[in-house]
């Protein structure tokens, strides 16, 4: 087993980019420590290890951000916005007038990633990578909190999802374009884009529009073993075993993986045909050992009949985006930029 990990250790060094080589390991040091065999999780030191960074109405790197806290739930919405070209403005936040109206912004609702167990809104890596999100695709971003696993389960985290979504669309400082409206896309990795699935097919059941879906190596799985699960098997930061531990701090109690929060198109899941489902952007990273069950979700969209884009890095690992250190980052920035634009 030793000889095993230390290959597997050499080969992802060997194809991951050195600072993102121990950034996710850190990552994955810190989450082996956190979950516990018995199912529990250690929130009080998981809270501690989580590098977290304030809003900032003063402008980083173009973009500022504030913190809303819904009352009842104390759950955090993280809004970033494109700062005022007059700098007599910067340290201000205008809640009465609109983003534009003329131009349309787009409004990219954010889940973070974490297996639905780990990291916030507030995280370092989700902040940094939302004021990305801003700059690159010149959109307003709302990111998100939720309960998470193991001590709220499923269907906690799609409610706060769907929450989210209501909040920003109600929100007139979120308008923008001539027709005064919020023109709202789903975006999440890895447990944040399972929710945002969810939450897209909550909207199309409620006729509440949803432009688009960005979807990064979400996370998805099934009963059964699949080829890149074998193949993949504690290559590139992730284990079998560690998805299965997630899957069943999230899951109600007894299931198992072809429970339709899991398994979209599975024995059990939820016909989207004829569904007013939004436009999907999937992106698969190809050294992601789940990357066969989201093939699998794109191949149930198009049989559904639904606007779906594959974009398979093959090269790719989980996290590849935190840093824009590599090929797949600008890939990624360009297809999603393109993604929302109002033309497309």
């Amino acid at each position: 087993m030793a000889g095993s990990n230390e290959v597997n250790l050499n080969e992802s060094k060997r194809v991951v980019p050195l600072n993102t080589w121990v950034l996710i390991s850190n990552f994955k040091l810190a989450y082996n420590l956190l979950r516990r065999s018995d199912g529990t999780f250690n929130r009080e030191l998981a809270e501690f290890l989580d590098r977290k960074v304030p809003a900032n109405t003063v402008p980083v790197d173009g973009v500022f951000s504030f913190d809303h806290v819904d009352r009842s739930t104390g759950l955090l919405n993280r809004v970033y916005q494109m700062a005022p070209a007059n700098n007599a403005q910067w340290g201000f936040v205008n809640l009465e007038k609109p983003l534009s109206t003329t131009e349309i912004v787009p409004v990219i609702i954010f889940f973070h990633g974490g297996s639905f167990t780990h990291s916030s809104a507030n995280s370092a890596i989700y902040d940094t990578f939302c004021r990305r999100l801003v700059n690159t695709c010149k959109a307003a971003v709302v990111s998100v909190d939720y309960r998470r696993s193991p001590e709220h389960r499923y269907p906690c985290a799609y409610d706060d999802g769907w929450s989210a979504l209501k909040w920003v669309k109600s929100r007139t400082w979120l308008q923008s374009g001539k027709d005064s409206k919020v023109y709202v896309y789903l975006a999440g990795d890895s447990s944040g884009g399972n929710i945002a699935h969810h939450v897209a097919v909550r909207a199309a059941e409620a006729e509440v529009e949803v432009l688009g879906n960005i979807l990064l190596h979400p996370m998805f799985a099934g009963q059964r073993r699949t080829a890149s699960e074998v193949k993949l098997d504690g290559k590139y930061f992730v284990s079998i075993q560690d998805r299965d531990w997630y899957w069943r701090a999230f899951l109600p109690e007894g299931e198992d993986r072809d429970h339709p929060a899991c398994n979209i198109f599975g024995p059990r899941g939820k016909g989207i045909q004829g569904l007013k489902f939004p436009k999907s952007l999937v992106v698969v990273a190809g050294l992601d050992l789940m990357q066969d069950w989201q093939l699998a979700y794109v191949e149930g969209l198009r049989n559904s009949g639904q606007d779906v884009k594959l974009l398979f890095l093959e090269e790719a690992t989980i996290g590849f985006y935190f840093l824009p250190n590599n090929k797949h980052f600008y890939c990624l920035m360009e297809e999603m930029s393109n993604f929302v634009k109002p033309d497309c």
